[in-house]
């Protein structure tokens, strides 16, 4: 059985919907297919994965009529300090401090849960999207036509082009011939949410230590989001602690700015690595996010980056329909490719020697390191280019969706 579609997206997770929903809402003809049961991350008990939305970022979400309703749900980031990290003592000097104040956007960004923005995705998709969980793609045939994209219950969709949304291991890519280059960081990132009785006062904390960043994501309420990078042989024996154990490992490295501590749902812990392809684009196929860049969570814009190439793809897709183009042509995929892949590894690798610099106790490094960053701070404009960049809004040329207007 075949099904015709314009575009259809492998991976559901986040950029896969709400890409479909860009291009569904300017009458193109969308199938999202997702391997995993659409359910099992739509429930209603929090487990403390959440993302830090830039301001680019929530202005994609309004542009779809999606943030009116994620709004209450979120916390703002109205301040952002960066220190070097004192294994067991918390917070050392202050290096850096960005205040929303200095920018005319407001905060610098807003942590959401992912049971919020997924549940919205799905329920946006409904009667918008053909949507196909718990199937995988497992082939696809490009021709000069269009592309067959073979599905793991036996069917087949038709469509003019395949978007791989599908991760770093992505299925899409390696089937295009799409190669990578990369490196392990040797290291693995442990999340948990951790409830506190003081208050956080909307600030996001970055601590660098030499065996990994420690960032400390405030949430609605008393509660903050961890994502604590250590070397893996560290990670592996904290992992395996029971959570009474765990909070006693990570109470001195937080410190006590947020006094008492205590788990506020499940642990998690995955391997950092980056993962960069070598195209965006292939004979009728394009990747977005992480099957495009797996880049370290140090500055948290790995969903960012992600909806940045939604909103230069989605353009590129929509404004070549309006013309009358074929929209898996190679000239199409070739402006997508040429808006993204440049800013998308210039931040991955500025990123990565962020991680290098602050990942070492070399006196020398550690000298050069603190004039670099004390520089900025003193700065005001160096400051504020900082800040807007880390919100989505230096981005050159703009897509409408990260402007907030619509396609």
């Amino acid at each position: 059985m075949s099904q015709d579609f314009d575009v259809v997206i492998a991976g559901g997770g986040l950029n896969g919907p709400v890409l479909a929903l860009a291009l569904a809402g300017a009458g193109l003809r969308i199938a999202v297919v997702d391997p995993r049961p659409a359910e099992a991350r739509a429930e209603d008990g929090f487990d403390g994965r959440a993302y830090a939305l830039a301001v680019a970022s929530t202005r994609l979400l309004a542009a779809l009529d999606l943030w009116p309703g994620l709004a209450p749900k979120a916390q703002p980031i109205r301040q952002v300090k960066a220190s070097q990290g004192q294994p067991g003592e918390g917070a050392g000097p202050l290096f850096l401090h960005f205040d929303s104040a200095e920018i005319e956007e407001g905060p610098v960004g807003h942590m959401l849960e992912d049971r919020f923005l997924y549940r919205a995705l799905l329920a946006a998709m409904e009667g918008a999207v053909t949507h196909l969980p718990g199937i995988a793609v497992t082939g696809q045939v490009p021709d000069e036509a269009g592309i067959d994209v073979h599905l793991s219950d036996g069917r087949s969709l038709r469509a003019a082009l395949l978007v791989g949304a599908d991760g770093r291991g992505s299925g899409v890519a390696r089937r295009a011939g799409i190669t990578r280059q990369g490196w392990d960081y040797g290291q693995t990132a442990l999340v948990a949410a951790i409830d506190h009785t003081l208050p956080h006062e909307a600030t996001a904390h970055q601590y660098f230590m030499a065996t990994g960043p420690l960032a400390i994501l405030p949430l609605p309420g008393n509660r903050s989001s961890i994502v604590w990078s250590e070397t893996r042989a560290n990670a592996a024996a904290i992992a395996a602690l029971p959570d009474a154990d765990f909070l006693r490992v990570l109470r001195p490295r937080i410190g006590d700015f947020l006094g008492d501590l205590s788990l506020a749902g499940p642990r998690f812990s995955y391997p950092l690595s980056l993962s960069l392809a070598d195209r965006y684009a292939a004979p009728r196929v394009a990747l977005v996010g992480d099957a495009a860049h797996g880049v370290h969570p140090i500055a948290g814009q790995g969903l960012n980056l992600g909806l940045r190439d939604v909103a230069a793809l989605a353009e590129a897709v929509v404004e070549a329909s309006r013309r009358g183009e074929d929209i898996g042509t190679s000239l199409v995929l070739e402006r997508y490719q040429g808006w993204r892949r440049f800013d998308a590894t210039a931040l991955a690798l500025g990123m990565d020697g962020v991680n290098r610099l602050f990942g070492t106790d070399n006196p020398l490094v550690a000298g050069l390191r603190g004039l670099g960053m004390g520089l900025v701070s003193a700065v005001p404009a160096l400051r504020r280019g900082f800040m807007r960049q880390a919100a989505g809004l230096a981005v050159q040329p703009m897509p409408r969706l990260l402007a907030g207007q619509p396609l």
